[in-house]
C-alpha cells in the first residue's frame, strides 16, 4: 500500500512539473520593410536568424509578406511581386532596398522556421494598396496600375470635396482600399487562397483588416453608398454622414444615422473576416486564420472594427459605447478567427495597471472583451513607443513577459528589427 502511494505521489509530481513546464506561445513579428535589407537577398540569413529566434524561447513567427504597398513576397495569382521597398535612414532621407534574388521568400521562412522548431505564420496587410511618402513620392500596386485607383477609400477634405486616397497628397502612409468594394474583396480573398495553399504554412495573420485609422469619414465611395443604402433600406438622409472633415473621434453622442454608419462599417469588416476565414479553411484545413488588432478597443470604432465577442455587452460594459445597439454588438468577430494578436502598444513605464494604456490593463480588458471566444496573444512594440525609441529597455522584457503571460494565452512581440537594432537577443533568454 505504501509502495502504491509513493508511485501515485511520484506520478502526480511529474505531471505537475510537466504542466508547469509547458510554455505559452510567444509570437514574434518580422516586418517586411524593416527587415528587408537582412532577408530580401540572403536566404542563409533567414536560416541563421530562425535558429537564434528559437533559442530566445519564441515559438511562433509572423513573417510579413504583404506590406502596405500591396505587393507580395509569395507566389500569388493576383498580387504583384515585391521588388522594391522604402528604406528608412537616421538622417530622415528616403531610400530604397531592392530585391534581386529569386528564391521564394515565404517558403524560405517556412523551411528555416520549421527546421528551428518554430511555427510559421504569414502576416498580410489587407485593406491597403500603396505608399504615400514625403515629396509626393507614390509607389505600390495602385500606382503601378492606375485603373485600380477606383478601389481606394475616399476622404472628406477640409473644403468639403471628396478625394480618393491615392490622390490625397496631404497625407502620408498606407493608402487604404475601400472594404465595401466587391472587387477589392474578391482580390483579397483570392490572395488569401494563394497564401493558404503554401505547403507547411501554419497560419495567416490579417493586419490592417479595417478602415483608415485617421478619419471616420474615409470610405465615401460609390460602392459604399450603394451598400449603405441597402443596409438602411433607403438612401441616407445626408452624405457624407459625418459632415466635419477629418472627423477622427466621437466628441459628442452620435445621432441615429451616425450610429448606423458606424454599425455598417463594422458589419462590412465582420462579414469580410467571415469570408476570409472560410477562404483560408476551405483551401487548407491545417492553416489557422488569425488577425491582428490594436488592444485600445475604446478607440477602435474609428477603424470600423469591433473585435470583441458578439456576446460581450458593449453598451453596459464600455462607457465609450453606451450608444451601441444590438446590431452593433453583433458585429463582434472574436468567435470567427482561430487566434488573435493584440498590440499592447504603450510607453515603457506603463507595464502595470488595470486600465487601457498599460500593458497589464490591455491584457485584462482583452480577456474580458473576448469572453474566451478565441485564444489571444498580446505584447509590446519594442521600438516605436515612448521610452522604447532609443533602446536600453531590454531589462524590461522578462517583466513584461511574466506580466502578460499571467493575463493572456501567450505573448506577442513587435518587432524583430528592434531586437536586432538594440541587441535585445540575450534579454529574451533571461525571461
Amino acid at each position: 500500500m505504501k509502495r502504491l502511494f509513493l508511485i501515485l505521489l511520484t506520478l502526480i509530481t511529474l505531471l505537475s512539473c510537466s504542466q508547469r513546464s509547458v510554455q505559452k506561445p510567444h509570437f514574434l513579428w518580422i516586418d517586411a520593410s524593416a527587415n528587408f535589407p537582412s532577408y530580401a537577398n540572403d536566404r542563409d540569413s533567414i536560416f541563421r536568424d530562425c535558429e537564434r529566434i528559437a533559442r530566445m524561447g519564441i515559438t511562433d513567427i509572423v513573417v510579413d509578406v504583404r506590406p502596405t504597398s500591396g505587393d507580395v513576397l509569395f507566389k500569388s495569382s493576383v498580387a504583384p511581386p515585391l521588388k522594391r521597398i522604402p528604406k528608412w535612414f537616421p538622417s530622415g532621407e528616403t531610400g530604397y532596398a531592392e530585391r534581386k534574388a529569386d528564391f521564394d521568400y515565404l517558403d524560405a521562412f517556412i523551411e528555416a522556421g520549421h527546421k528551428a522548431g518554430l511555427r510559421v505564420h504569414a502576416g498580410v496587410n489587407m485593406m491597403v494598396g500603396g505608399w504615400r511618402l514625403k515629396d509626393k513620392i507614390r509607389m505600390g500596386m495602385i500606382y503601378d496600375k492606375p485603373e485600380l485607383k477606383d478601389w481606394c477609400a475616399v476622404d472628406l477634405m477640409p473644403d468639403g470635396s471628396l478625394v480618393g486616397q491615392a490622390d490625397n497628397f496631404d497625407v502620408r502612409g498606407g493608402c487604404f482600399l475601400d472594404p465595401a468594394n466587391a472587387k477589392v474583396q474578391e482580390f483579397l480573398l483570392q490572395m488569401l487562397r494563394d497564401l493558404a495553399s503554401y505547403k507547411g504554412l501554419d497560419g495567416i495573420v490579417m493586419d490592417r483588416c479595417r478602415y483608415d485609422d485617421y478619419a471616420m469619414d474615409a470610405g465615401y465611395t460609390d460602392a459604399a453608398y450603394t451598400a449603405f443604402t441597402a443596409f438602411l433600406g433607403h438612401a441616407p438622409e445626408r452624405w457624407p454622414v459625418f459632415t466635419e472633415p477629418g472627423h477622427i473621434f466621437l466628441d459628442k453622442e452620435p445621432d441615429e444615422l451616425e450610429v448606423q454608419w458606424l454599425t455598417f462599417r463594422c458589419k462590412v469588416i465582420h462579414d469580410f473576416v467571415e469570408k476570409a476565414v472560410d477562404a483560408i479553411h476551405q483551401t487548407s484545413a491545417s492553416v489557422k486564420a488569425g488577425i491582428y488588432v490594436g488592444a485600445w478597443f475604446s478607440e477602435y470604432y474609428r477603424s470600423g472594427v469591433n473585435w470583441t465577442s458578439p456576446r460581450y455587452d458593449l453598451a453596459t460594459e464600455e462607457p465609450t459605447f453606451r450608444w451601441a445597439t444590438p446590431e452593433y454588438q453583433a458585429t463582434g468577430f472574436a468567435n470567427l478567427v482561430d487566434f488573435m494578436l493584440l498590440g499592447a502598444y504603450c510607453a515603457s513605464d506603463n507595464i502595470h495597471g488595470e486600465e487601457e494604456k498599460t500593458m497589464e490593463g490591455f491584457a485584462k480588458l482583452g480577456a474580458k472583451r473576448l469572453c474566451a471566444d478565441v485564444p489571444f496573444y498580446i505584447g509590446p512594440d519594442l521600438g516605436n513607443e515612448p521610452g522604447f525609441r532609443d533602446g536600453g529597455k531590454g531589462y524590461l522584457i522578462p517583466e513584461i513577459t511574466r506580466t502578460l503571460e499571467e493575463n493572456a494565452d501567450g505573448v506577442f512581440f513587435f518587432d524583430l528589427c528592434h531586437i536586432r537594432m538594440f541587441d535585445y537577443w540575450d534579454y529574451f533568454e533571461q525571461k
